[in-house]
């Protein structure tokens, strides 16, 4: 069983286990590393026994896998090394039976995401700030140029209006509002298809917008995918009403025809959050 203690990085405090300490030290001594943050569930609101240890080694150079390999090898009872499903990473289980996922990113890259997403205002149809939130929610371990601890502290500024605003507009139509297309325009088609693939597609797709929506109407950054229903409890002021039992009608009704009923329902008070006064679909 792992040991845990509070061990100092860069001036913060986190609780980390005595392995994957060692295991992420390292990465320190890399010329190709200049920054170690963790991030993910561990440093959320919502962490649980199933979540992993989601660690982020920024650079501009690639570390070579030949070293990740050593340190798997080292350190790691299984491991996939060099994966790129989701960009540049390794999976590993430590011999204590820690879980970490490590990902390779580029610095510069994230200080672009930071300048296009929370100064710019460019939202995407769901998660706009998702990587925001990674970002800003990131603990460091690792900063000797204080490059990351300048980026965290341009985000930590107040929720950008325009932002808000550019979010909203993208998403919000989407829901269900288009003249054509709409997620649930695409949904009603699907049931009439029979295409219960599809259905399940653009309500994940809807969902998603949906949250998006809820999230930059409170002010709050996007957690990303998990446990979105708790988060928003725990972080927005502002909730639709009967918030919890509409996303509950709404995943149960998926794959039948009674999911058109659930999420008239579910938009209806969304509505009513916003102020919105729009006729729903006939």
């Amino acid at each position: 069983m792992a040991i845990y203690r509070t061990l100092p990085f860069s001036g913060l405090s986190v609780t980390i286990g005595t392995m994957i300490e060692t295991f992420v030290k390292a990465f320190f001594s890399r010329e190709e590393v200049e920054v170690v943050v963790l991030s993910g569930s561990r440093t959320g609101l919502v962490s649980d026994g199933l979540s992993d240890y989601d660690v982020y080694i920024y650079g501009e150079r690639p570390v070579p896998r030949s070293f990740r390999r050593e340190l798997a090898e080292r350190f790691a009872k299984e491991a996939e090394v060099g994966n790129d499903y989701f960009g540049e990473g390794d999976e590993l289980f430590l011999h204590d039976g820690t879980p970490v996922d490590l990902m390779y990113r580029s610095l510069s890259w994230a200080e672009g995401e930071t300048e296009r997403v929370w100064f710019h205002h460019q939202a995407s149809v769901g998660y706009s700030t998702a990587f925001i939130h990674n970002l800003k929610t990131s603990k460091i371990l690792y900063d000797p140029k204080g490059r990351f601890s300048a980026l965290q502290k341009q985000l930590d500024t107040p929720y950008p209006e325009g932002l808000r605003s550019a979010i909203i507009e993208k998403n919000y139509p989407l829901l269900r509002n288009k003249l054509t297309a709409s997620f649930y325009d695409q949904i009603k088609k699907a049931i009439k298809r029979d295409d219960a693939v599809s259905q399940v597609h653009r309500t994940a797709a809807l969902l998603a917008s949906y949250f998006d929506v809820l999230f930059a109407y409170n002010r709050q950054t996007h957690p990303g995918e998990k446990q979105l229903a708790s988060w928003a409890k725990q972080t927005c002021t502002i909730l639709p009403l009967h918030f919890e039992k509409d996303l509950s009608l709404v995943t149960e009704g998926i794959g039948t025809k009674e999911i058109l009923d659930s999420l008239n329902r579910l938009l209806d008070h969304l509505d009513e959050m916003l102020g919105s006064t729009r006729q729903k679909p006939v």
